[in-house]
This record gives structure tokens, C-alpha cells and sequence, in this order.
């Protein structure tokens, strides 16, 4: 049904490939600091349907195709970074739902705009699909039947884009906390929306 070897050699691999700051880890990280980690977690589920629906059309060549047509990945990333980008400078200048004014802000972020804000970043990523168009087919044996393979593929990319995507916004927390002691909230607000901020641009440019 799978190629064991390949699975282990394939965790490893996609572990140190997750763990590299990128975009949603550190969109992970500054969401960790503005709005908790609970909060985050609205953010991380639309990641994961991303990183998820990317991965499975890359496996069976959808991917290719939106590769060579890149019209849609345009208007996906640039929306995407603008509204991004439009986040961190309402931080950074300490307004907007995100921004540490005072403990009720960590009730006013919308889900429905976490998660979108994940799946977007994660869907208009184009080195994220770059990397699954060459590296995660290799990881599938054509000698076996395709389903079982990708969904075991699938589940550990999620597994590992889940934990460090918590590893992040839980060190975001803690830099919170650390800044709270010294009454540093400002300082707190323009480095996450700082962190937002070039996000916003990473993905508009990449």
C-alpha cells in the first residue's frame, strides 16, 4: 500500500522544510503576539486546508498548469498582500481589530478573516507550489496505487505544519508576556505589525 522508505525518509525531510521561517510561520508568530495563540489557531486551520490543497494538486498535476498560467496567482497574492499589508500598518500605528489597546482586542479579530488570511497566504505562496511540484512526487512510488501514499503524505505535512505553526505563536506569546512586564505595548504592536507588514509584501513580491 506505501513505501515505508520513502515515508521515513520523507519526515525528516518535510520537518526541517516546515520548520524554516516563512511566511505562515511568521504570520504565526506575529498573530501569536497580538491575539494569542487561541486566537492564531483560526489562522492555522485555513493554513492547513491551503498547505493541504496544494500539496494534493501537485501530486496529481493541477498544479503544473497553474504554474504556467500565473494570472491567478497574481490576483491571489497581491489581494492577499495588500489586505496583509494593510493589517500591519494599522498595528504598527497601534489601530485596527489586531492591535494591543487593551485585552478586548483579542476578542474582535473575525475567524472567518484569520482563516481566509491563512489560506490565502498558504494557496498563494508560489514557493510553496514550486516545492511541492518537484519534491513531494518524488516521494510517491508509481509501482503503488497513488490515494494511500498521498494521504499519508498529505497527513504528515500537516502534522509537522501544525506543530510549528503552535512552536511560533507560542514564542510570539511569550515575547508578548515578556514586553507586557516592562509596559513595552507599543513596542509589542510594531513589531507584530512590522512582522504583518512584510509578510504582506513577501507575498505581493514573491
Amino acid at each position: 500500500m506505501i513505501d515505508l522508505g520513502l515515508v521515513l525518509l520523507f519526515i525528516p525531510t518535510f520537518m526541517f522544510i516546515s520548520a524554516t521561517p516563512g511566511m505562515c510561520m511568521t504570520l504565526a508568530l506575529s498573530l501569536g503576539m497580538s491575539i494569542g495563540v487561541r486566537r492564531t489557531m483560526w489562522m492555522m486551520w485555513g493554513e492547513l486546508i491551503g498547505v493541504g490543497l496544494v500539496a494534493v494538486l501537485a501530486v496529481i498535476g493541477v498544479a503544473s498548469i497553474m504554474l504556467n498560467y500565473p494570472l491567478a496567482f497574481q490576483v491571489l497574492k497581491y489581494a492577499g498582500g495588500a489586505y496583509l499589508v494593510y493589517l500591519g500598518i494599522m498595528q504598527w500605528q497601534s489601530r485596527g481589530k489586531l492591535a494591543l489597546n487593551n485585552e478586548s482586542a483579542m476578542l474582535h479579530a473575525s475567524p472567518r478573516k484569520l482563516a481566509a488570511q491563512g489560506f490565502i497566504t498558504a494557496v498563494a505562496n508560489p514557493k510553496g507550489w514550486a516545492f511541492t511540484v518537484s519534491l513531494l512526487p518524488s516521494f510517491i512510488n508509481p509501482e503503488l496505487a497513488m490515494p494511500p501514499q498521498l494521504a499519508i503524505l498529505v497527513a504528515i505535512i500537516l502534522m509537522c505544519e501544525f506543530f510549528f505553526l503552535m512552536l511560533y505563536a507560542s514564542g510570539g506569546k511569550t515575547l508578548r508576556r515578556l514586553l507586557e512586564k516592562h509596559d513595552r505595548l507599543q513596542w509589542l504592536n510594531r513589531i507584530s505589525g512590522s512582522l504583518i507588514l512584510l509578510v504582506g509584501v513577501w507575498l505581493a513580491l514573491s
